[in-house]
């Protein structure tokens, strides 16, 4: 094959290298974050398992708004994927941008193109990746029903925390 030269300058050799590190750092927070979102995954499963478990079993209270639950999670669970599916990607990506850097200077590929088509779009996809992580954790929380205590009262005369409050 002409265009892989078997003799490679020690120079260009040590210059590809560096150059396809650098874009290794960035699938250290792909991976991160593919991470993080296989955690959320997890969690959104087991809360779905937990809540068929008991509509099974008929012991919710409201069956209703265990089956909005389930609705809710299974928009989470598909956002989550969805987010799984650009993570894949962009590492996808960023591996052939670290290979055809690497290649591009060890060999006579014109690789330049390649590059920045494929390191643009990988970053475009962690991008993407990023606003729907935040999308889910918006999801989750409006889930949530903060609640308070019935009453709070706060003069307890035994406490020295002013933050110590009382259920009466």
């Amino acid at each position: 094959m002409p265009f892989l030269d078997p003799v490679v300058d020690a120079d260009a050799l040590t210059h590809g290298i560096q150059l396809a590190l650098a874009p290794v750092f960035l699938l250290t927070g792909v991976a991160g974050l593919i991470g993080a979102v296989a955690t959320r995954l997890a969690r959104i499963i087991d809360r779905g398992r937990i809540l068929e478990d008991r509509i099974e079993g008929r012991i919710v209270r409201d069956v209703e708004a265990a089956y909005r639950e389930l609705a809710r999670l299974r928009v989470r669970g598909r956002l989550v994927n969805l987010c799984m599916l650009l993570l894949t990607l962009c590492a996808a990506l960023i591996g052939i941008t670290v290979m055809a850097l690497f290649l591009g200077e060890t060999t006579a590929l014109h690789t330049a193109r390649l590059v920045s088509f494929s390191f643009v779009g990988g970053v475009v996809l962690f991008i993407l990746s990023l606003l729907g992580f935040f999308a889910e954790t918006l999801l989750a929380t409006q889930t949530l029903r903060f609640r308070t205590p019935p009453q709070v009262r706060g003069d307890d005369q035994n406490s020295t925390d002013p933050d110590f409050h009382r259920v009466k």
